[in-house]
Order: C-alpha cells, then sequence, then structure tokens
C-alpha cells in the first residue's frame, strides 16, 4: 500500500527542513571566524603605537613586535601616529575593519583621554576590545637636588609645611605625570600649585635647574638623571622596587602601602574583530612576553611583563572600566578639560 503524505506530514517536514535552515544559517558566522582565525595572519599586521618614534611607548611597542613577528610567521609593521594625547592612533585602530590586520598598543593615556577630552575621537570601553596587558612601567617621584628631604616621610613632612609656596610639574594638562602626581598629593593631603609645560623634557629641566619643587615621571625616563644625581629620586611609587632603578625605595616600604602609579600598556582590536582572532592574537602575545630575551628588554627600558593572571581578556576588560573611572577623579576634581 503506498503512503500517502498527509498536509500534516508535509508541514511537519517543512517545519523540520527550516529548523535545519535556520540552524546552519546561525552556524554560519562562527564557522567563518574559525575559518578567518586558522588562517590568520595571511599577510603582515600593523601594529599602531599613539605616539611618536623614539618614545617609551614606541620603545616597548618595537620589543613586543620583533618578537611577535617570530611567533605568528608574519611581520609585525609598527606605524606610528601621534596626535591629541594618543587618541588619534587609537581612534584610526577604533575605525579599521575587524579582521586582526590592524591592532593598537593602547595605554593609560587612553583611559586619560576618555574624561580629560571633551568629545573623545573613541570610546575606549566599546569601540576598542582588550587582547591582552602587556606590561607597566612605574611613576618615580623626583624633586629638586636641594629639595630638603630625601626620603618619602620626610618628603610628606616639608611638603605639609610648604604645600602654599611649592610648585609640582608635568608634562602638560592631563598628562600621566600630571595625573599621578594629583593622585599623590589627594593620597597624602597635599594641594600644590600644578605648572604644565609642553612636554617632559622642558618640565624636567626646571626641576633640575631648581625652578620647580617636584615630578612625578616614567623610570625609564628619569633614570640618567638620577644616575647623574642631577636629581633627587624619593619614591618609585609601586609596591615593589623597580629593576631599572633599585637603589630607589618603593612607595609601600616608605610608609603608602596603599598608593601606586604606574603606566600600563596593552593590546586592543576594533570592534566586532572575531573571537579566535583575538584569541589567537593574545596566544601570541604572551608567547613573545613569556621570552626571556623580551622580558630582559622590557627591563631595560623600565618596563615589567604583567603577571599571567593579569594577561587574559576578561581580566584586561575589566581593568579598563576600573583605570577610567580611577584616573577621572583627579582630572574632574582639577576641573581639566580639553577640546
Amino acid at each position: 500500500m503506498r503512503d500517502v503524505e498527509t498536509p500534516d506530514r508535509r508541514t511537519h517536514a517543512m517545519l523540520a527542513k527550516r529548523s535545519i535552515l535556520f540552524a546552519l544559517a546561525a552556524s554560519l558566522p562562527c564557522l567563518h571566524d574559525a575559518a578567518v582565525a586558522q588562517g590568520w595572519p595571511t599577510r603582515p599586521v600593523t601594529m599602531v603605537v599613539p605616539f611618536a618614534a623614539g618614545g617609551g611607548t614606541d620603545v616597548l611597542g618595537r620589543i613586543i613586535g620583533q618578537r611577535l613577528s617570530e611567533v605568528l610567521g608574519q611581520q609585525v609593521i609598527i606605524e606610528n601616529v601621534g596626535g591629541a594625547g594618543g587618541m588619534v592612533g587609537s581612534a584610526r585602530v577604533a575605525k579599521a575593519p575587524p579582521d586582526g590586520y590592524q591592532f593598537v598598543l593602547g595605554s593609560r593615556a587612553d583611559a586619560i583621554n576618555q574624561t580629560l577630552y571633551k568629545n573623545p575621537l573613541y570610546n575606549l570601553a566599546t569601540d576598542l576590545v582588550p587582547v591582552v596587558l602587556v606590561a607597566e612601567q612605574p611613576t618615580v617621584l623626583i624633586t629638586r637636588k636641594d629639595y630638603p628631604a630625601r626620603n618619602l616621610q620626610d618628603f610628606i613632612a616639608y611638603a605639609r609645611k610648604n604645600q602654599d609656596t611649592m610648585q609640582f610639574a608635568s608634562a602638560g594638562a592631563g598628562s600621566t605625570g600630571h595625573v599621578d602626581c594629583a593622585l599623590f598629593n589627594a593620597a597624602i593631603g597635599l594641594k600644590v600649585t600644578h605648572v604644565p609645560y609642553r612636554g617632559g623634557g622642558p618640565a624636567l629641566q626646571d626641576v633640575i635647574g631648581g625652578r620647580i619643587d617636584y615630578f612625578c615621571t616614567l623610570s625609564g625616563t628619569i633614570k640618567p638623571q638620577i644616575e647623574s644625581n642631577l636629581v633627587n629620586a624619593v619614591a618609585v611609587l609601586t609596591r615593589e622596587r623597580s629593576p631599572l632603578l633599585p637603589t630607589v625605595a618603593s612607595a609601600a616600604e616608605q610608609g603608602l602601602p596603599d598608593f601606586e602609579a604606574s603606566t600600563w600598556f596593552g593590546l586592543f582590536v576594533p570592534k566586532g574583530t572575531p573571537a579566535p582572532v583575538i584569541q589567537k592574537l593574545h596566544d601570541a602575545t604572551v608567547a613573545a612576553m613569556d621570552t626571556p630575551a623580551v622580558q630582559e628588554r622590557l627591563s631595560q627600558a623600565g618596563a615589567t611583563a604583567v603577571a599571567p593572571e593579569r594577561r587574559s581578556p576578561e581580566y584586561f576588560q575589566q581593568f579598563v572600566g576600573s583605570e577610567i573611572e580611577k584616573n577621572a577623579k583627579p582630572i574632574k576634581a582639577a576641573g581639566i578639560a580639553l577640546e
């Protein structure tokens, strides 16, 4: 007897077929992402460094980029795209195709810019996806050579008595050094006049010349002046001493355990980059970071690769959010805003 197809059976068959088609359609993006990641990278990739060549961020990018090229099997091209405190370069990557072929070596400056500028060129929390936190470089508190204090507790005692006549320098309003010193002043209860300069070089020269009392700057920047005894290094503003400046005591060991100031660096890709590509870039970067020669070169540059438990994209995402909030407070308190 021939099997007769009833309307109900036809409907059931159509629904089943449609479900299969929907399932296949839904799986296509995942299959596409996996295929892209499996082949990525098939050509050179670009690491955008959003600051000028020769600076601290550029040096770190080239250290990581050289080894990353070897791990990925493709050239990592370093492209310096400066401007607006790092915003121009990061904004370019935020608008780039989300295929993993262009990423940015972002830094704490990106978190600062979210509050510093009235209209940031990108939203760090949504337009860029954190891949991996790479390294940190501690901030050092230095003073003019004849400042009447050689350690942190004496610095605090003297500053509290003389804060009305004191001045601290920065590389510019909203710079990392300005924010660090503002946070430091708040932590110890100081209200000292801020003198912004057009760059760290001129600011440092006035500290060396004795015209400015103190300055917060990165360890890699200030090492020659400390070793030449042109300035006094009061403290590395972190829990641990810097390998680059082993004789300079940390803030924690000098009685300020809850205060830390450093600049961080990490890789970001455009929003929408396939997850498998992000993971592949993450894993390759971690492999580069774990190379002994890379760690040695980072140390020589004043930076330290972050601990393994702080390298995941998930950790970095949370960290970025906390950094935006943390750095916003002193900027808002100082009433600083740039167009």
